[in-house]
């Protein structure tokens, strides 16, 4: 079966403040971390063994997941000293397992990507085509802000493009790829390689087999505190979502698809509305949250009012979730 690789080593700058002390793959969707999701999803397609390319924060990731047990899978941790871009954290990733020496292939998630696609059928897809590599696309309804992706009529990849006020196509890389580890084996070690601008590019200019895959399911780009908000918003698909042990008091209202983690506390009196809460987190009595993120372990006087804000134990800070 495939091997998997999650990309979560980013810096998560559009999401700041909300990634100053937490990376953005372990920010919390319906209450699960990113990567968490995309761990479910690979388990699902039957990849057991997963290898987290990890670089900022890295020592977030290995407390919350350990070796993988809890899943019932095997995860491993390459950790980048500096910044190896997509390409080079691929390569660095994928030596942890000797890729040189496999016939598996690799499925490649990008760490900022909740999608619900079928990764089974994609790697199928990839099998029958007999290809080097095969990208998820998606049609989107404007795609001047992306890269695009034309194919022909078989799905073989003619041209990466980037972005363009007349694009080609509205097909777009949607952020899951599965690689032949003989295309691994092209990338140079140890140096910054982007597979979007690099890799790809060159694979099709010399004729190498790469194919699209088009499945139009749910997808989002956790890029910005806005999409973060909607796709735990769409996540919980309801008033509100509470983990194991958290407690809400009477007389407090809790809507707008808020999510909160588990072991937290809300006291009597709060309405909580479209807002992100974390673990072990303590609300005291009479507070209104609105469109605001409070990281694990923050404690919320009674009587406050958090609108708009980034709370973490140490930092209270404005954010916009428009």
């Amino acid at each position: 079966m495939a091997i998997g690789i999650l990309l979560v080593g980013g810096f998560g700058t559009r999401l700041k403040p909300l990634t100053n002390q937490t990376p953005k793959p372990m920010l919390p969707i319906g209450g699960l971390p990113l990567t968490e999701h995309q761990l479910l999803a690979a388990k699902k397609a039957g990849i057991n063994t997963v290898i987290l390319a990890t670089s900022y924060l890295s020592e977030v990731f290995t407390p919350y997941f350990g070796d993988g047990s809890k899943w019932g899978m095997k995860l491993l941790y390459a950790v980048e000293k500096e910044p190896l871009g997509t390409g080079g954290a691929i390569r660095n990733a994928a030596a942890m397992v000797g890729f040189a020496d496999t016939s598996e292939d690799f499925v490649i998630f990008n760490g900022d990507v909740l999608s619900k696609h079928d990764i089974a059928s994609q790697l199928s897809f990839h099998k029958e085509c007999s290809a080097d590599v095969t990208l998820h696309l998606i049609k989107v309804a404007d795609a001047r802000a992306f890269g695009c992706v034309p194919t022909d009529e078989t799905g073989r990849v003619s041209d990466f493009l980037e972005k363009m006020d007349n694009p080609l196509t509205n097909d777009i890389n949607a952020g899951c790829y599965i690689f032949n580890p003989t295309v691994i084996s092209a990338i140079p070690e140890g140096k910054v390689v982007s597979i979007e601008r690099e890799t790809f590019p060159q694979l099709v200019k010399s004729g190498r087999p790469v194919f699209g895959y088009h499945e139009q399911s749910y997808w989002l780009d956790i890029g910005t505190p806005a999409a973060l908000f909607k796709g735990s918003r769409d996540y919980v698909a309801g008033d509100f979502m509470a983990g194991s042990g958290t407690k809400v008091a009477s007389g407090s209202l809790v809507t707008g698809g808020s999510s909160i983690g588990s072991g937290s506390e809300v006291g009597a009196s709060c309405t909580i509305t479209n807002s992100i809460i974390g673990d072990g987190v303590v609300i005291g009595d009479n507070c209104t949250v609105t469109g605001s993120f409070i990281l694990h372990n923050s404690v919320i006087s009674s009587n406050s009012e958090i609108i708009g804000k980034y709370i973490s134990p140490t930092e209270n800070l404005p954010i916009s979730t428009q």
